[in-house]
């Protein structure tokens, strides 16, 4: 890494942790029902629909109420991309989406993940762009909230029945602390340049003409038949960008407006631009580590967490960064300047908006694959092997390294109790994390969250390669083409949402078995977190003693990394062995 790299890096820690520190007090507040105007304005709400705040329900309800409400999500988006057609705010008179392609993109956006097989300005209209895919972002990211809310108050309740009331919860966090937020970004947004408007598509005259031909095949023994064309206008597609734009980053939702997600100039136009965006995706996740610390009464344990997951953050950004400025050995061999120096930003530029560069792209990319966030500002396809598979390993950890919002601390106190497990395995006493003893059915709950995701990906990604219609999509052969599917699968399963962009995945094979990723690695986790939050809540709080682990301190910060890694990437180093690992012996062996 340069100097550039490292002051942006410090830049961005700074800022983010002073930011995620102010919004933990909100967070707190809203969601303990302090929010004193917020509870003024609550009322007619719960008196129109029937909801009683103050009763609160077991885990069970509370999981149920949750299924039907994300189940509700999917249907709803479903049927606006199928009726697209005949509902209004359509100016591009876009038809209606495949069923494939619109059972997909439906469970997409419900899980947080938001892959998209599909260019979403040639595809979806206005009306659908705001009505189903930016409410569900809302409404999935509340949903990833409640349930790490519903789990620290399983840790901080003691002989007691019920985690919750999930339609308080739901409402109060959509309504006080992701719309505010959302409408503040939005408004920065459009002040940056970010295209935000109800107009049709313009077509503006291009400063050249283009040229080009096409080649019809002829019958056999024939020349084939070509035809040239040349256009000098252009389409330009605009619409509510900003808007949608806001709510996808923070929360760590990442479908694009446009195909080219944060790298088109529409949605991504400044570096100030680019920054925030960087921010935005870590501030909830960050911000709930405090949140967690506020909660059980330590803030040194929302410190733990965050210590873990920012040095895990900041070895993957280092290691990202130096592969790419590293360059391609194929290039170098072929006379190509890679160094970097005034004129260029050197190393592996390929893939990568040249107005970012490679600091500002390796960045993102580590911050959206750890976020669980699929915006992306540049093609990981085109990273170097070994610098692509540091998305594809961040991904693979379960999305843990601050992770989408809700889901990345949720997911890292599933391994924080591994953790205190295995150190009270090694000491010879009974587990206990925040006084609360971790027994039989915890662990249970603990090994189907860290287990489904691993399961989905690897036979996902077998499937695939064994199947004509898993093959058919791959772009490039060999190891490389392996990756892209194996990237695929991680994104689905692990909610992230981002794509090596060399996979032809809008087919009904990779609709439906993407769609039934990222609704089991969602939901397959979940409900045993939830069970959990239920059984902990039922617990009594033990009083710590001499041989009780502290959790709080370097120790344990060392423990739950180690923890992460060994049983969160083990499973799958095999597969990296034979995708990225493979591709950069064979590209350096040159």
């Amino acid at each position: 890494m340069n100097t550039l790299a490292w002051l942006q890096l410090a830049a961005f820690l700074a800022l983010l942790l002073a930011l995620a520190w102010l919004l933990a007090g909100v967070i707190d507040a809203v969601m303990a029902g302090r929010f004193a105007l917020g509870q003024r304005i609550e009322a007619p709400l719960w008196r129109l629909a029937g909801v009683r705040p103050e009763r609160e329900s077991g885990w069970l309800r509370y999981t149920l109420g949750l299924l039907v409400f994300n189940g509700l999500g999917v249907l709803a988006v479903y049927a606006l991309q199928r009726l697209q057609p005949v509902l209004p705010l359509n100016p591009q008179a876009f038809g209606a989406v495949t069923p494939d392609s619109a059972f997909n993109t439906a469970i997409s956006f419900m899980s947080n993940t938001n892959w998209q097989g599909y260019g979403g300005e040639t595809t979806m209209s206005y009306l659908t762009q705001m009505l189903g895919l930016a409410v569900q972002n809302f409404l999935s990211a509340a949903t990833g909230i409640v349930v790490v809310i519903a789990l620290v108050r399983g840790f901080s309740r003691h002989s007691a029945q019920s985690i919750g009331n999930v339609w308080a919860d739901l409402t109060r966090v959509t309504l006080w602390v992701l719309l505010p937020l959302s409408l503040v970004l939005a408004l920065f947004f459009a002040g940056q340049g970010v295209v935000q408007n109800l107009a049709p598509y313009t077509e503006v005259k291009t400063l050249e003409t283009v040229r080009w031909e096409t080649s019809t095949p002829a019958a056999v023994g024939q020349p084939a038949q070509t035809e040239a064309h040349s256009s000098s206008t252009q389409t330009l597609a605009v619409g509510p960008v900003a808007s949608q734009l806001a709510i996808k980053m923070l929360g760590t939702n990442g479908g694009g407006f446009f195909n080219a997600n944060s790298a088109h100039p529409f949605e991504n136009p400044t570096p100030l631009s680019n920054f925030v965006q960087m921010i935005s995706i870590f501030l909830i996740p960050a911000a709930l580590c405090f949140v967690f610390g506020r909660m059980v009464g330590d803030q040194r344990q929302g410190w733990a967490v965050l210590a873990a997951m920012t040095l895990m953050f900041v070895a993957f950004v280092i290691a990202a960064t130096s592969f790419e400025q590293q360059g391609n050995p194929v290039l170098a061999a072929l006379g190509a300047d890679q160094a970097a120096n005034a004129q260029q930003a050197g190393g592996n530029m390929e893939g990568k908006e040249v107005r970012l560069g490679i600091n500002a792209s390796s960045l993102f990319a580590v911050i959206t694959t750890a976020a669980s966030c699929g915006a992306v500002n540049a093609m990981h396809d085109s990273f170097t092997p070994l610098g692509g598979m540091v998305p594809l390993v961040l991904m693979q950890l379960g999305e843990v390294v601050f992770g989408g919002v809700g889901a990345g601390l949720y997911g890292m106190l599933v391994f924080a109790i591994m953790a205190v497990f295995i150190a009270g395995l090694m000491i010879g006493r009974t587990p206990a994390y925040l006084g609360k003893k971790i027994e039989a059915h915890e662990m249970k709950m603990v090994s189907i969250a860290i287990l489904v995701t691993p399961l989905l990906v690897l036979v996902g990604t077998a499937v695939a390669v064994m199947t004509e219609a898993g093959r058919a999509g791959i772009l490039n052969p060999g190891a490389h083409g392996f990756s892209e599917m194996l990237y695929a699968l991680s994104s689905a399963a692990n909610n992230n949402g981002s794509a090596f962009a060399g996979l032809s995945a809008n087919t009904p094979f990779y609709n439906v078995l993407l769609g039934l990723a990222m609704v089991l690695g969602r939901f397959g986790v979940i409900v045993p977190v939830l069970a959990m939050a239920g059984s902990l809540a039922a617990k009594q709080r033990a009083t710590a003693t001499d041989g009780t682990l502290p959790t709080h301190g370097p120790l344990f910060v060392a423990l739950l990394i180690g923890t992460v890694l060994l049983v969160g990437l083990l499973n799958y180093v095999p597969a990296l062995a034979l995708g990225p690992v493979a591709e950069h012996l064979t590209l350096w062996a040159r």
